[in-house]
Formats: C-alpha cells, structure tokens, sequence
C-alpha cells in the first residue's frame, strides 16, 4: 500500500480527539486503503491490535451486521470498559441507522471512531440529528497528479516528462486502482465502466429508489457532455423536450442532487463579484474523476477546455478550497476559490494561442479590482509573460506547487 500523506496527516491530527472522523468520497477513490494505514499508524503508535475493531461492509463477512441491533451487539460485546477501543467501520451507509449505533458508542464506551461512507446525502441529514458537532468530514477524492506521480514512480519502469505524465493522468484519470497496473486505456475504461456501474446501481438508483434508470443516465450524460458549461435543470428539459421526451424539471434536479449525493458529480454555483451574492441559477458541473467521462463518452479534443477545468476545479477542492464561479457584468471568471478569509482568481484555457485569446482570458482577472492573487492556467509549451500582475502558469506547475 502506498501512504497518500495528504489525508493521513488529516486524520493523525484528529487521534483520540472527541469527535467521529469520517473519510467520504465516491467508490474506488481509495477510502478503505486509508482506513487500513491508518490503523498501521495506530498499531506504530503503541495501540495494541486487540484495541482496534475493523470492519467492511462491503465484505459478506459482515452481512449479519447490517442492521443497527446487530451491529453494536456485536461491538459491545467486542469493547471492554477498562481501556480505550479504536473503531474503524468501513462503508458504514451499508448499515441500516448505523448513526444511532455510533452515537451510543459515544455515550457508553471509551472509543475513537472512524468511518468511511459513498454517499454525501448520508453525511448531511442523519449526522445533523445524531452527531451535531461531534464529527469531522474529510473528503476524499481520486489520486491528485502529485499522488498520479507518486503511484507511477512505484508502479511503472518507464520514465516519463512531466508533461507526459500529465497527458497520461489527463487520459487515464486519478482512480488508485488504475495506477497500479500497466493498463492500456481499453482496460482502463473496461474498470471505469464497471465502477462506474456500481456506484451508479449502489448509490444512486438503489438508495434513492430511482425508477427510470433511463432518464437517469440521459441526465447523467447530458451533465458529462457540458462539463464546463453552465446550465439549470430547465435546460436540461428544454433539451430533452426537443428530442421528443418530455421530463419534469424537478426530477432532474432530483436526479441532479442524487448524482451528487453519489460524488459522481460535483455543484459549483455562481458568484456575483460586484453584488457580493451566490446567484441560484446557471451553475456548472464538474465529475469526480475524468476517467469517468472518458469510460462513457470517449475521448473529444473539443471538450479539452472544460476538462482541465475540471482538473483545476478538484485541484482546489483538494486544498480545501470553497470554489464558485465568477459573475462580474457580462464577464465570466473560472474559479473563484475561497480559503481562511482569502481569495484567488483563476481563468483556465488550453493554450493562448492569439491575441484574442490573451484578451478573453486575462481581461476579466484584470476587471477585478482587489489585491488578491490571480492567475491564467493552461496547457501552453510557449511562456506567455504576466500581465498587470495576473499571471500566467502551467497547468502541471500549478497541480505540483501547493503554494498557490
């Protein structure tokens, strides 16, 4: 198992505090492996193996357990009063009120618990009753290019440029499983297509009782093929309407939210800048990993601009980032992204290969008049200088420099 550090170092800052530590993110993203090596770092820290409880519901070793009754049965009946337990429940939303389980855990043991879950929607309705203030979420996404790089170091003899390796990321996705193997992209996307199947089936249909699986996946592609377009659930209707399918605009933004309850896909509303309000119309959607496109649509060269936006956009999410597009007049800003009180600007584009390009890309960071960074990113060879103080940067220098 290679260690991802990132969420390690998460996840040690937050041993024997008082709260529930929960791993989120979709299927695959590699949840369980961090779950695994953080009872590793629990085992280094002088924490006996008979202290530690782990359990994965995805296993059928489990299957007795899939019920709240059960299950914390069986766990009081593991925890003895007289010393700390570490509880570690791996796809815990494959449990029937397992909030209430944890929650007793809480009230009538010495225990340090950790979950994973594949649902954002579980994390948000149930916790607000059981756990209020009692938990900490740390989202997990598909392997960054930084970790792609560190896979690939293991994994693979070849020695590739960085730009060639981020061709390859860009083709092949951050999905761990992928990296550590030497597959071909047919192979790839056969996995992809599979993953994505389960999530889908497991996560979506299933949980939220979708009937028309159909209208599902319509929404579902009509979503992966304007990836970096804004859009509403109304233009998803309209669209359907002219292909002579008539669809309500409330199941779409149902299907929508159930999407991304599953972390197939990820919200990002639009910012006024001068009216200082989040607008409730025309959002985008980005998906949680690129191979997920690919596996379903194949390759376009016309969508290269949305997809490094997507890349940008999860880039952000992972450094904690709240991230909104921009509205500033007619003009349109990327990425707005917010942290700590502070605040970049980033327009994203595949090569500036014009005037008119330069112009369409560093005008509107231009337009905004406060003092906080700015930047231009994209795929070009050829450096083009800043302008005015927003600057222009590499696409893979970005990723790799987590100052920015």
């Amino acid at each position: 198992m290679i260690r991802r550090p990132f969420y390690l170092k998460q996840l040690e800052q937050w041993i024997d505090k008082p709260l529930v530590k929960i791993l989120t993110g979709i299927r695959r993203s590699g949840k369980s492996t961090i779950l695994l090596l953080l009872k590793k770092v629990l085992l280094e820290k002088g924490i006996t193996e008979n202290s530690i409880i782990a359990l994965n519901f995805e296993s059928l070793t489990t299957e007795h357990l899939k019920n709240a009754t059960s299950l914390y049965a069986y766990l009081a009946g593991q925890i003895t009063k007289d010393k700390k337990f570490y509880i570690l429940l791996d796809e815990i939303q494959e449990v029937q009120a397992w909030e209430k389980v944890v929650n007793s855990l809480l009230v009538d043991f010495n225990v340090d618990v950790y979950l994973t879950g594949s649902n954002s929607h579980l994390l948000s309705s149930e916790l607000a009753t059981y756990l209020a203030g009692r938990y900490i979420e740390i989202p997990v996404y598909t392997l960054s290019f930084k970790e792609y790089l560190l896979f690939n170091s293991v994994y693979q003899t070849a020695v590739s440029s960085i730009k060639e390796s981020f061709v390859t990321y860009l083709r092949k996705g951050g999905f761990p499983i992928i990296h550590t193997g030497n597959y071909d992209e047919d192979t790839t996307y056969k996995v992809i297509r599979d993953i994505y199947a389960s999530v889908l089936l497991r996560d979506t249909i299933q949980r939220y009782k979708i009937r028309d699986i159909d209208l599902l996946e319509r929404v579902t592609r009509f979503a992966f093929d304007n990836i970096g377009n804004t859009f509403s659930g109304k233009s998803i209707s309209d669209y359907f309407k002219s292909q002579s399918r008539k669809t309500d605009v409330n199941t779409i933004y149902n299907y929508l939210s159930a999407l991304e309850g599953a972390f197939i896909l990820y919200r990002v509303s639009r910012f006024d800048i001068k009216g200082k309000e989040i607008l409730k119309t025309q959002e985008k959607f980005f998906v949680s990993d690129l191979s997920l496109l690919y596996a379903m649509m194949g390759y376009r060269d016309r969508m290269i601009g949305g997809i490094l936006e997507n890349v940008v956009f999860l880039e952000l999410k992972r450094r904690e980032y709240k991230v909104y597009i921009g509205k500033l007049d007619s003009r349109e800003i990327d990425f707005i992204a917010e942290k700590q009180g502070k605040k970049i600007y980033i327009q994203v584009a595949y090569k500036l290969e014009n005037e008119a390009t330069i112009h369409r890309e560093f005008s509107p960071l231009l337009a905004i008049l406060d003092n906080y960074p700015k930047f231009v990113v994209t795929m070009d060879e050829f450096w083009k200088e800043d302008i005015e103080g927003v600057k222009h940067v590499q696409i893979h220098d970005f990723l790799l420099d987590d100052s920015y």
